[in-house]
């Protein structure tokens, strides 16, 4: 098949409450990350950059058209791909140094970033010369700090357990949850490098009583609260079974 023009790579949804999901669709389910973009007064937030290989800010309008803030979920290579084009960049204190540093073995692209990602190849991949542009964070987030778009605000849940400084960003007045890779509908990683199984069932209890109304995830379609507590009834199912050492 014709490789994918940089033209047609990138895909925008429209959502409620100014919401847009911003993706790749020429990227597996798996490994298909989503961009959330938020229309605030003052200013935007855009939570993660996908995978980078085409620029973001030229080829997706609404991300160049106001003033933004680029969070990083964390800091694996689909979440991260294009935080360079951004000025204002936000990262977990904990995953600052990957951002900074986003070496394939930090950001497991050396284990993911391959041919094998893709349902159509995008224009000039090469597997063996993908990288990740530094773009070290103005602002280290942590747990309990305040994302202010002027109308909206979105608090930082640390979420610990998928990576090191993994978090999602919680908006209290609508009840949205944009909840990066802790937790998604479908397949839930926590056996990456830095990854670990008892902080994550620690998040896990924790997120249980958040009192969410919609989740948009980092990969799969967004889903409300029957599933969200399905979701995390199941981690912990799993995670309490016998021989699960954690």
């Amino acid at each position: 098949m014709t490789p994918i023009a940089a033209k047609d790579w990138y895909e925008t949804i429209r959502m409620a409450d100014a919401v847009t999901l911003i993706h790749e669709p020429w990227i597996k389910p798996f490994f298909r990350c989503n961009m959330w973009h938020v229309r605030g007064r003052d200013r935007d937030l855009l939570f993660d950059t996908g995978l980078g290989h085409f620029s973001l800010r030229r080829h997706v309008r609404l991300v160049a058209e106001r003033p933004l803030l680029c969070v990083a979920s964390h800091t694996h290579f689909d979440h991260i791909g294009c935080h360079h084009e951004f000025p204002e960049r936000c990262v977990h204190t904990a995953e600052a140094e990957i951002l900074a540093d986003p070496r394939n073995e930090w950001t497991v692209a050396d284990r993911y970033a391959t041919d094998e990602m893709f349902d159509c190849l995008p224009e000039g991949w090469e597997t063996s010369r993908y990288r990740i542009q530094p773009a070290p964070a103005q602002r280290l987030l942590a747990h309990g700090d305040v994302i202010d778009l002027g109308d909206r605000h979105f608090e930082v849940i640390h979420t610990p357990g998928h990576s090191p400084g993994g978090i999602g960003l919680f908006e209290k007045a609508s009840g949205m949850f944009l909840s990066g890779d802790i937790v998604y509908d479908g397949p839930l990683i926590d056996d990456a490098y830095h990854s670990n199984r008892a902080d994550y069932a620690a998040t896990m209890e924790r997120l249980r009583a958040l009192p969410v109304s919609v989740i948009h995830g980092g990969h799969f379609p967004s889903f409300g609260a029957t599933r969200y507590h399905q979701l995390i009834d199941e981690y912990l199912a799993g995670a309490r079974k016998p021989g699960c050492h954690l």
